[in-house]
């Protein structure tokens, strides 16, 4: 989708919840886990994806092309739906919650008391070991893997039990083509289900390639 005014550098949102909402990444880093000196709390939006502990299939199961959630795949949607709830400068774009894994898109806003939303870029305050940074991508991450986990054990009455992998994946989003592509793979993820590499280690979606290859 073109972005108004003929701005290229600038990437327009067309969330209902988000509006005409203008933000401009910096640059695209694939595959990192935490990008060093990178500061997470910067505006902009970012592709998260978090996947289960050894890739058990928690949440439900894929019937013809539709995720069909179980209710511990309903437990981890309410949950991310909730972090706008805890973090209010975090509003949630597209996302889908599989068997064994979640992707979703996290646009992040300012919070200096500022309704715009300006590029990411590296500064001095970052996430280090044991210092969670208030606000963060980390920071809102680890908060929603710690809240599904605990009411899933609470749920099966496995208490202490892991849920996740100890990391995630994250893409910062760099333009209007990247953020359509990765809507879209969100969307169809369902659809491409039996050649998804968290199920089959040797899956083949083209899709992958561009995002996790």
């Amino acid at each position: 989708m073109p972005c108004p005014n003929n701005t290229p550098c600038t990437i327009w949102l067309n969330n209902p919840e988000i509006g005409n909402m203008p933000y401009d990444p910096e640059k695209h880093h694939r595959r990192s886990i935490r990008l060093k000196g990178y500061d997470y709390t910067r505006a902009g939006a970012y592709f998260i994806t978090i996947v289960t502990q050894n890739r058990v299939c928690l949440f439900g199961a894929v019937v013809e092309g539709r995720m069909r959630l179980n209710p511990l795949g309903q437990i981890v949607q309410e949950c991310w739906l909730a972090i706008p709830d805890h973090f209010p400068h975090a509003l949630l774009d597209e996302f889908v919650i599989m068997p064994n894994h979640l992707h979703g898109i996290i646009v992040l806003q300012e919070m200096e008391n500022s309704v715009e939303v300006r590029h990411a870029v590296p500064r001095r305050r970052r996430e280090e070991f044991g210092k969670p940074v208030p606000g963060s991508i980390p920071t809102i991450v680890r908060s929603f893997k710690s809240a599904a986990t605990k009411h899933i054990n609470e749920y099966r009455g496995t208490p202490g039990a892991p849920v996740w992998q100890r990391n995630y994946y994250e893409h910062i989003i760099r333009n209007d083509r990247s953020l359509h592509c990765i809507r879209e793979y969100i969307a169809t993820n369902p659809l491409r289900w039996h050649l998804d590499r968290n199920i089959h280690p040797t899956g083949t979606d083209p899709m992958n390639a561009e995002w996790f290859g």
